[in-house]
């Protein structure tokens, strides 16, 4: 599958961990691991039956993730049960997924006997066919910024976007003209980005990447909350996170205090706007946690994870309830997540292929019960990042440049980045 090249990194990590204790210990990434370990084993050693359960079992930890739904059709096929394989298949391709390893594999060789297999197969086919409801703005002129966040300050008619690579925020009016608004106070990546309008302040995340060449290696694992005037561009506060955190999405509530995510430690964290102090508002169960989206009770918060899917916590009590899949929707692999209208639209930079889609939720906004693909598969769609809502339109990044770095931060040899670009669709529209 399609990983954004921090997120894979971050995955990766998690694999090799040494981690102690049972499936029922605290933290998701220390579960998630126990559950690889079991499955790693019982694949090893052939015991079919055994690997079936640790299969299941990570299906239900992944909440139904279309990944998970993969590894679940091939332990099915191991213990001889084609039927069982070819529904979860059959879930993993209506979820709008496509891997090329029930054709390849010799693992799912029964499978591919079976005469429904070949509608599979074109139906996988069609779920990368190209889509295009949007326009492109501008480009980013600067193909080597790494372009990550963007928000828009509507006063002076301009967005600003996070740079990975320059270290910086540059300010770009919807005619394509750029200059620079801010750097990043410890010349570490500049990942998240949300403007407070009502109060005059830009808040940004720097952070420091485990394991790449934008910081020096001493620094790995620091990440800061930062926050500039927005007219000057002035460094105003900046409010350091725990050691080992990586706090690279935001969202800002009503009030104009700060939540915060830590895609590596997997904590979210509040930061009230006069505060000092990042209080942690989770109870250990993201993997991680990518850019989160209000609710419009202002008690939940919608938490999009990379593995499990979207989690609605409960700030006051910690408690999380995970968004159904039902077999249906691909909710895991989300980068970038917002709220407009009783709709989640989402970037998807996890999933195979790529998408930018509106997932539709019920009255309660409890249940998904539709979605629209946004884009997917086109020539410039790239790697894409994060969005904003605007006046009913939501832009977003595409072609970022993610996708040709190696896991240091390089260019992969052969590769040329090329520009970014921020696309436009209509929400009324979809």
């Amino acid at each position: 599958m399609t990983l954004n090249t921090f997120k894979a990194v971050f995955l990766g990590f998690l694999l090799v961990s040494s981690v102690n204790g049972t499936t029922q210990t605290r933290s998701a990434a220390e579960r998630y691991q126990n559950l690889k370990e079991a499955l790693r084993k019982a694949r090893n050693q052939k015991h079919w039956r055994s690997s079936l359960a640790a299969a299941q079992a990570m299906e239900k930890f992944l909440n139904q993730s279309p990944d998970s739904l993969l590894e679940a059709a091939r332990a099915e096929v191991h213990v001889g049960d084609l039927t069982a394989a070819s529904r979860k298949l059959q879930e993993f391709v209506t979820m709008g997924e496509w891997s090329d390893l029930p054709n390849k594999s010799d693992e799912f060789a029964p499978l591919r006997e079976r005469g429904s297999f070949s509608e599979l197969e074109a139906r996988m086919k069609a779920n990368r066919s190209p889509i295009s409801l949007a326009t492109k703005i501008f480009s980013i002129h600067d193909a080597d910024l790494l372009a990550e966040d963007v928000d828009y300050d509507a006063n002076a008619q301009r967005f600003l976007i996070t740079s990975v690579r320059k270290k910086k925020i540059v300010a770009i009016t919807a005619t394509g003209a750029e200059q620079d608004f801010a750097k990043a106070p410890d010349n570490w990546s500049m990942l998240a980005i949300k403007v407070d309008a009502r109060r005059r302040v830009v808040w940004a995340t720097e952070v420091a990447l485990q394991g790449f060449i934008f910081a020096p290696a001493l620094d790995w694992g620091r990440s800061a909350v930062v926050c500039y005037d927005l007219g000057s561009g002035k460094l105003l506060r900046r409010i350091e996170g725990p050691r080992g955190s990586a706090l690279g999405d935001m969202v800002l509530t009503a009030e104009g205090n700060i939540i915060v995510s830590d895609g590596n430690g997997g904590g979210v964290y509040r930061l009230m706007r006069n505060s000092e102090v990042l209080q942690r508002l989770d109870d250990g169960d993201f993997m991680s946690p990518q850019t989160p989206a209000m609710h419009p009770d202002g008690r939940h918060v919608f938490v999009p994870d990379y593995m499990r899917g979207i989690g609605v916590l409960e700030i006051t009590t910690k408690h999380v309830r995970w968004l159904s899949m039902q077999g249906r929707f691909a909710l895991s692999g989300i980068d970038g997540l917002y709220f407009e209208e009783g709709r989640l639209i989402a970037v998807q930079n996890g999933t195979s292929p790529e998408r930018a889609v509106a997932f539709t939720l019920d009255r309660t906004l409890s249940r998904v019960i539709g979605e629209k693909i946004i884009e997917r598969s086109t020539e410039h769609f790239g790697d894409p990042t994060h969005g904003v809502v605007v006046d009913g339109s939501f832009y977003y990044i595409a072609n970022s440049g993610w996708d040709l770095l190696d896991d240091q931060g390089n260019v992969k040899p052969g590769l040329n980045p090329s520009e970014a670009s921020l696309m436009d669709v209509q929400l009324g529209e979809l």
